[in-house]
């Protein structure tokens, strides 16, 4: 795993790197002012180059630093994968980062990946699983030899400290969300662990805790800043009330939480649940 870095705060992002015999794979990339640091720790960590990049999906903080990283690459070809649902997001990222107010190049020559393909590193098998809901073209891949997910954003981390929830700009999609929960249900006997983009690597009990509680935090975070919403939409009141009720140890302050409520309420009137 490696810290994305992103905005310069620790914490915030996971990167991962899957090693087999030397063929690597890099999931998801951070941002572009970051690309340089990412290769740094790869370096410190023996796992560079990468033969690949795997992109869950197409929000910027996941695919903006695809063009710096394969540069980065030492001159080797460097396979870019992703749903077949982001390949049109990827070549023009406009819809899906407008909403953030940041820019994104497109990415080109991405190989399309569907439900059930398996990636091959050398002899380890990864499988292609569709986790839409957070975005509709939302990714994962299972280790099933490890027993190990790479979920991207399909679900996030359970503590309170800097837990931010799900439904972002601009496609949200509370039913294939709640799909993506059912179908995390039905393989967790499958799986001990889970790498979350945000943030970490969850294992065992602590796994397991994760897929039961998903869905109610998922419910219980959006249904308060809706009532909230509806008491005072402004934002710094919404973030306040946040910051007091879900994550009042975290380092985060009312003001860094801004930003992601006004995403929210992006992603909330974007599909429908506020006006």
């Amino acid at each position: 795993m490696i810290d994305g870095n992103i905005y310069e705060m620790k914490g915030g992002l996971s990167l991962y790197v899957i090693d087999n015999g030397g063929e690597r794979m890099l999931i998801d990339t951070s941002t572009e002012d970051q690309a340089g640091y990412i290769v740094n720790k790869m370096k410190e960590f023996g796992i560079f180059p990468v033969q690949k990049i795997l992109l869950t999906h197409s929000h910027w903080d996941h695919m903006q630093g695809v063009e710096e990283l394969v540069k980065l690459m030492g001159g080797i070809e460097v396979e870019v994968l992703a749903s077949e649902k982001a390949i049109d997001n990827l070549k023009d990222p406009r819809y899906m980062n407008d909403p953030f107010d940041v820019p994104a190049k497109p990415v080109e020559d991405v190989t399309p990946l569907t439900e059930g393909d398996l990636i091959d590193l050398n002899g380890l098998t990864l499988r292609v699983i569709n986790l839409f809901g957070h975005t509709m073209d939302s990714i994962a891949v299972l280790d099933e030899k490890n027993k190990n997910l790479f979920v991207g954003d399909a679900i996030k981390r359970k503590d309170f400290n800097t837990f931010s929830p799900l439904f972002m700009p601009p496609d949200f999609n509370e039913l294939a969300l709640l799909n993506t929960f059912q179908k995390l249900r039905d393989i967790g006997n499958d799986i001990n662990s889970l790498s979350l983009s945000h943030y970490g690597i969850w294992t065992d009990e602590d796994c397991q805790n994760l897929l039961n509680e998903m869905e109610s935090l998922h419910h219980k975070t959006k249904e308060s800043i809706i009532a909230w919403y509806n008491e005072n939409p402004k934002i710094e009141y919404l973030a306040t009330k946040y910051v007091e009720t879900f994550i009042p140890n975290s380092s985060k302050t009312v003001e860094e939480m801004q930003n992601s409520m006004a995403w929210l309420i992006k992603g909330l009137k974007m599909s429908g649940f506020i006006k």
